[in-house]
């Protein structure tokens, strides 16, 4: 099928070709025209394989038909984080500007002043992060009143991050009757009763198997022990010749820690997390993009929605604590049917992890071992582990050495000696009964054997 045959209006299509598309996506040809027939859509997809202009085209499409003078927006979309939130509306900008259809965003962390300005000159399509879109609504005058269309983007991450109370406060804004659209990487209890609510009769389109990842993918598991991770990247990414990588850690402590430790080992890398400045992420991520960063440390929720063509590589050094977290990570590479590969760097005390991961996937992802880096075998069920600093290691050897101390003592005490369970035969010696009788005494074995025959009769 070719765009054409999507029933799309002139001017757009004349758009998709200028961006060098020439065949929509699976999702593209199933969302597309179901969005034109006035349909809901509940849209299962991994990132990378188009959704984003699925739901842009179509939308852009039937607002131009209608444009009003009063120019309230018509059309909002949310978006989980800043990233996704800007890289959304970089895409709807493209095919909006072919039809005199005006979009801005908004998000937080910067200054709303600019962004009340660009509403208050009138806009057909609100892209927004929910927390600056409740500033915007409730204390800022913005009129939600006479949106037509409802997209949430990623799904399944806004509810991850906490934004489900946002989401039931947006709706109470906006109009009962309006085209909702839910797009969702996973498939989850909270996503099925999400859909419940927001959605009427939608189409259920799904283009990959639920709580996969794309098959574009190479998975790759690495047994390490936590103390040698960092010189196990350092050997990936110079022997292989990486030339661009994103690195997924659980901390922005720990995100700055590594990329000040790749840079001392020459390999360019930046740190990108929530404490960075609109300003420097927004700068990281193009420096990343044109290749004059080699190495991109980031936490989840930062990397949220990057958009990277042809990323070749992404590592798990830290494994994520949530399963559905480890597919949207990987979803960074392998996008739109470019093969990509993802590597996860495993510890033992992180077992448990990848165990989940591999549960949701109903799969086993390969282990491969490296020479000198990796434990080359199972990973072991119980793990000792180490303090990360010296005083706090030295106390720990202290305490096990006392508690190995007392374990030995205990078990020396507790064994029974020889020369205490030696029994000393005591022959012609005798002992009185009352009454004068004289009986031979009895050994201890023989007394304890005859008051045990005794309990046993009675």
């Amino acid at each position: 099928m070719s765009f054409d045959e999507l029933g799309l209006r002139v001017e757009l299509l004349k758009a998709v070709k200028s961006r060098g598309y020439n065949t929509p996506t699976p999702i593209q040809t199933r969302v597309i025209p179901a969005i034109l027939h006035d349909q809901d859509i509940f849209a299962r997809a991994q990132t990378g394989t188009g959704k984003t202009d699925a739901f842009a085209l179509p939308m852009v499409d039937m607002l131009s038909q209608k444009i009003g003078k009063m120019r309230h927006p018509r059309a909002l979309v949310l978006a989980p984080t800043r990233e996704l939130a800007l890289q959304v509306g970089d895409s709807i900008k493209a095919y909006a500007r072919w039809v005199s259809i005006r979009c801005t965003v908004v998000y937080g962390g910067v200054n709303i002043s600019p962004q009340i300005d660009r509403l208050r000159r009138g806009i057909d399509i609100l892209v927004a992060t929910p927390g600056r879109l409740l500033d915007l609504a409730s204390h800022r005058g913005l009129n939600l009143a006479h949106i037509e269309f409802l997209v949430f983007d990623e799904a399944d991450r806004m509810l991850d991050l906490g934004f489900s109370g946002e989401i039931s406060r947006i709706l109470d804004f906006v109009p009962i009757e309006r085209r909702t659209m839910l797009f969702s990487a996973t498939y989850t209890q909270e996503i099925r009763d999400l859909a419940k609510i927001m959605l009427k009769e939608p189409e259920y389109i799904e283009v990959t198997p639920s709580n996969t990842a794309a098959e574009s993918i190479v998975q790759k598991v690495h047994l390490v022990d936590r103390a040698n991770k960092r010189d196990l990247l350092i050997h990936l990414i110079t022997q292989g010749r990486w030339t661009q990588i994103l690195v997924f850690v659980r901390t922005k402590h720990g995100a700055n820690k590594l990329a000040e430790k790749l840079v001392e080992k020459g390999i360019s890398a930046a740190a990108l997390h929530g404490n960075k400045s609109q300003s420097v992420r927004t700068r990281t991520l193009k420096e990343f993009k044109k290749g004059e960063i080699r190495t991109l440390v980031a936490t989840d929720v930062a990397a949220r929605g990057l958009d990277i063509s042809n990323l070749p590589h992404v590592v798990n050094y830290d494994m994520p604590g949530v399963p559905e977290d480890y597919v949207h990570r990987i979803g960074r590479t392998g996008r739109a049917g470019v093969s990509g590969i993802a590597i996860s760097l495993v510890s033992p005390d992180e077992k448990a992890h990848l165990k989940a991961i591999e549960t949701l996937l109903k799969q086993k992802i390969p282990t491969e071992e490296i020479s000198g880096y990796t434990m080359g075998g199972i990973v072991p069920d119980f793990v000792l582990l180490r303090p990360n600093n010296l005083s706090s290691e030295k106390k720990a050897d202290k305490s096990i050495k006392e508690l190995v101390k007392k374990r030995k003592t205990k078990s020396q005490q507790t064994k029974p000696s020889a020369e205490k369970t030696a029994v000393k035969p005591r022959t012609g010696r005798k002992n009185e009964k009352p009454g004068g009788k004289k009986v031979r005494a009895r050994t201890h074995f023989q007394q304890s054997s005859k008051r045990g025959g005794s309990r046993a009769k009675r």
